[in-house]
């Protein structure tokens, strides 16, 4: 999970959900706890921008989340946020051992990154 600045300019990783047990839940917990407006989920799209699998099982996620919560959920393309969250922990210095552990936090920043971005450039388009 990442959160951004009440400005909506900057991006940071919060935590990392490990399995699924009460994951909405817990979402709900971060959502009243760091007085969250609106979900960005990343959509892990194919190469050539369709949806495979992975993509319908985040939409799918995305329904159950709606039935329990009230505020808006957008989708962010999330190909290669992964790659940048790499690059960006290797140039930290950080032991392989510690990426591990934060490269998902990283890589939800970066994706909430790139929709605050393209919000700014006015192209919020459903995906």
């Amino acid at each position: 999970m990442a959160v951004c600045d009440a400005e909506e300019t900057m991006a940071f990783p919060l935590d990392v959900l490990h399995g699924q047990t009460n994951l909405v839940r817990r979402i709900e917990q971060t959502i009243e706890s760091e007085h969250i407006d609106a979900i960005v989920l990343g959509l892990p799209l194919n190469m050539d921008g369709s949806q495979g699998p992975q993509a319908q099982q985040v939409l799918g996620f995305a329904d159950q989340l709606k039935q329990h919560i009230r505020i808006p959920i957008h989708f962010q393309d999330e190909r290669l946020s992964s790659f940048g969250a790499e690059e960006k922990l290797q140039e930290i210095g950080l032991s392989k051992a510690k990426q591990r552990e934060r490269l998902d936090a990283v890589a939800a920043a970066e994706i909430l990154q790139a929709f605050l971005e393209e919000q700014k450039r006015g192209s919020d388009r459903p995906l």
